[in-house]
């Protein structure tokens, strides 16, 4: 399966961002993390992940007589690269987005359930705004964003480190009629 098809679905993304953020896990830690998802339904994604190359088994151990296995994100694990993004369709555009608020919205309600959540002293934010770029302004800007998250990604856990989960959502408004951004309508 493409890595399209595999992130384009909310319970497999969340597991992806799990293991990002852990390391490595085993499924009842997985489940422990998504309480709202079933366990037959976590074996499952995590196969279909193991399955098309995105994790692999990092560990076994003998628990109460079963296998217990840790799972973690292969490094050369398929990615969403910019061709395979500049070919997927409309409707897979609406399939990502629509999965990725799915996980967003999934993991801040686990966030809020959590004993001691407090959004002011987490710094938690959930703004929007509008910015109005140039072309020019645009790559820029996202060069600059960039430059910021890359200095960033190579944290590791540490103890006076929490992980924080960064969404950036990024596509253009409609824009309103001449009259309401100054031009020549309104003069």
């Amino acid at each position: 399966m493409d890595p399209v098809e595999q992130l384009l679905h909310p319970v497999r993304l969340r597991i992806v961002h799990a293991l990002s953020a852990a390391g490595a896990l085993t499924i009842a830690q997985m489940c422990a993390r998504m309480p709202e998802v079933p366990k037959i339904t976590m074996y499952r994604q995590v196969a279909q992940l193991t399955d098309g190359g995105f994790l692999k088994v990092d560990g076994e151990q003998r628990v109460r007589g079963a296998v217990e296995r840790r799972y973690r994100l292969r490094q050369d694990r398929p990615r969403i690269g910019a061709g395979e993004a500049a070919a997927m369709s409309l409707d897979d555009h609406r399939r990502g987005f629509a999965a990725a608020m799915a996980v967003l919205i999934a993991e801040f309600n686990a966030y809020l359930d959590r004993d001691g959540a407090d959004p002011e002293a987490d710094s938690v934010s959930y703004r929007q705004g509008t910015l109005w770029l140039s072309p020019d302004e645009l790559t820029a800007m996202l060069t600059d964003l960039l430059a910021v998250l890359r200095d960033r990604l190579p944290n590791t856990p540490a103890p006076e480190r929490t992980p924080y989960l960064l969404s950036a959502i990024l596509f253009p408004a409609e824009q309103p009629p001449a009259h309401e951004t100054g031009g020549p309508a309104s003069r």
